[in-house]
């Protein structure tokens, strides 16, 4: 096990999640953000079922920097609640993994 993470959020649009990323990787709490086409979400929100399209965000990180970058989301984000999930790396490329770590501000 690794102490990189891939964090998940979506974004209302592709403009929200290439601002969003830009912050994140300039603030140095993501080495890398890549951003997905719009997907369709259907999910409960006020006890409604809802539709919507948005955009997905997958955030490569570090541990280290989760609390930061998940406040740097919660305090940028246009939705009240925005999904932010944290997925450990098992492993991964040597190479790829010490890119990752320099990428980071410790």
């Amino acid at each position: 096990m690794t102490d990189a993470l891939l964090v998940i959020t979506t974004t209302e649009t592709p403009q929200e999640a290439e601002r969003m990323a830009s912050l994140l990787v300039e603030r140095e709490l993501a080495a890398c953000v890549q951003i997905l086409p719009p997907i369709t979400s259907i999910y409960r929100w006020q006890g409604k079922v809802e539709k919507a399209a948005e955009v997905l965000l997958f955030i490569k990180t570090t541990r280290e920097a989760y609390a930061a970058l998940e406040t740097a989301i919660r305090e940028n984000h246009s939705y009240e609640t925005p999904e932010i999930i944290a997925l450990p790396v098992e492993s991964g490329s040597s190479s790829y993994l010490n890119w990752l770590h320099a990428s980071i501000k410790s």
